[in-house]
């Protein structure tokens, strides 16, 4: 069965529920996912959203953290909480005769959330050295780089795991105040399926859905990345220089001419090998030992971004490959054994993206989320299959703003 789109009818409010039943096996999935309630939040403290994941991850004051986890375990029961930039997701997975208790447990777990002196200050100590030990990660430097050349002066631009001092500033209060604020009926969208039907499946999770405070929908913001043509070079020990670099993407993620991004997009750097940067930077001139691109589309943003490593004394050359390769590929466009060969992957690779339920009903969200109907993938295939050399080499002559590369660099000092 496919993914169908319902809702959940409490209190005047219609609460979308994706749902895909699947009887193969006798599991049962469900994720709670909160509009708006990530990082994206975070406008004044850096890290709160991902640190109040992790303290509703501390299991209830009652059974403490470990014999929260510990009871879990000894059902075969997973609950857990996570953030990305813009959602809040709680899952809880278990064996069909487990479910009730599964719920159960996140029941108690909403009304007695391990929200203690001692919890907090334990996550702290662990944020902080995680952020700590990230200060000689140049991967992640390079990244976070980009992200504040392309996002300067947002939210964006902080990182999702906060900084050591934003960290020691959480309380108590900061956490229970976004898990209040943030965890709400009007921003709730429900993702369920496994071995159980419908019905029961919305009688069982309404009980749970009425805990939680009724709120509002906060309203996403869109943030444009910078058409400034910037460079943040970062010094360190190493041997290899870290090349992050990034540009505008005039696209929005509900746009139907996304396929034709993700066409493009693959052939210039996301296809690995015989991908445009992948020859040119490592084939032919073995600058690095591989090259990616990609174009992010978001509700709160849309811009390009790729990275490569390379030895130091490489970095200029590589640096000028990348701007070359964009540019040529911008101004001539792909050829027809590109295009068809893109095809070939794109359609034949299809099978191994929706072969499990878990990726199913994962699809089936980001539809919904980005503003289509449920079934659009199947669409965007179809169309993929039936695009011409002249429409994508069209498309890609239009999109100039690519060649506007930001790059940040750890190199050697």
């Amino acid at each position: 069965m496919a993914a169908t789109l319902h809702y959940i009818e409490l209190n005047n409010q219609k609460i979308p529920l994706i749902f895909e039943e699947d009887k193969r096996l006798p599991l049962v999935n469900v994720q709670f996912v909160f509009q708006n309630a990530g990082s994206i939040t975070n406008t004044q403290k850096a890290g709160l959203a991902r640190f109040s994941a992790k303290m509703l991850n501390q299991g209830t004051k009652k059974l403490g953290s470990f014999g929260f986890a510990q009871e879990l375990e000894q059902r075969a029961i997973h609950i857990s909480s996570t953030t990305g930039i813009e959602t809040f997701v709680t899952e809880i997975g278990s064996l069909k005769e487990q479910f009730d208790e599964a719920l159960g447990f996140y029941k108690e777990l909403l009304k007695d959330p391990n929200f203690t002196q001692e919890s907090l200050e334990k996550l702290q100590t662990i944020t902080i050295g995680s952020i700590t030990k990230k200060e000689n990660d140049f991967d992640y430097i390079a990244s976070k780089g980009l992200k504040k050349l392309l996002f300067e002066g947002t939210v964006l631009a902080k990182p999702s795991l906060g900084t050591v001092e934003s960290v020691k500033s959480f309380t108590l209060n900061d956490v229970e105040e976004f898990i209040a604020k943030h965890l709400n009926q009007s921003q709730l969208i429900v993702v369920a399926g496994g071995d159980i039907e419908l019905d029961e499946i919305v009688a069982k999770l309404k009980p749970l859905i009425a805990l939680l405070p009724q709120g509002k929908k906060e309203a996403l913001p869109f943030f444009e990345a910078s058409k400034e043509v910037k460079e943040k070079i970062v010094k360190r020990n190493t041997q290899q220089a870290y090349i992050y670099f990034g540009s505008p993407y005039n696209l929005r993620v509900n746009d139907e001419q996304t396929y034709i991004a993700r066409v493009a997009t693959f052939i210039l750097g996301t296809g690995g090998f015989g991908s445009r940067l992948m020859e040119e930077i490592r084939v032919k001139q073995g600058l690095a030992y591989s090259a990616y691109a990609r174009v992010n589309l978001s509700n709160s943003s849309s811009y390009f971004s790729g990275y490569l490593q390379t030895k130091t004394d490489s970095l200029k050359q590589a640096q000028k490959s990348v701007k070359e390769v964009i540019e040529k590929f911008v101004k001539e466009g792909v050829t027809k054994e590109e295009l068809e060969q893109t095809k070939k992957f794109l359609l034949g690779s299809e099978p191994l993206r929706s072969e499990t339920l878990s990726q199913r009903l994962q699809r089936s969200f980001m539809e919904y989320y980005k503003g289509f109907e449920l079934g659009h993938s199947k669409k965007e295939l179809e169309k993929i299959n039936s695009l011409t050399l002249d429409e994508l080499n069209s498309y890609i002559k239009k999109h100039t703003e690519i060649t506007n590369l930001s790059f940040s660099i750890v190199t050697q000092e």
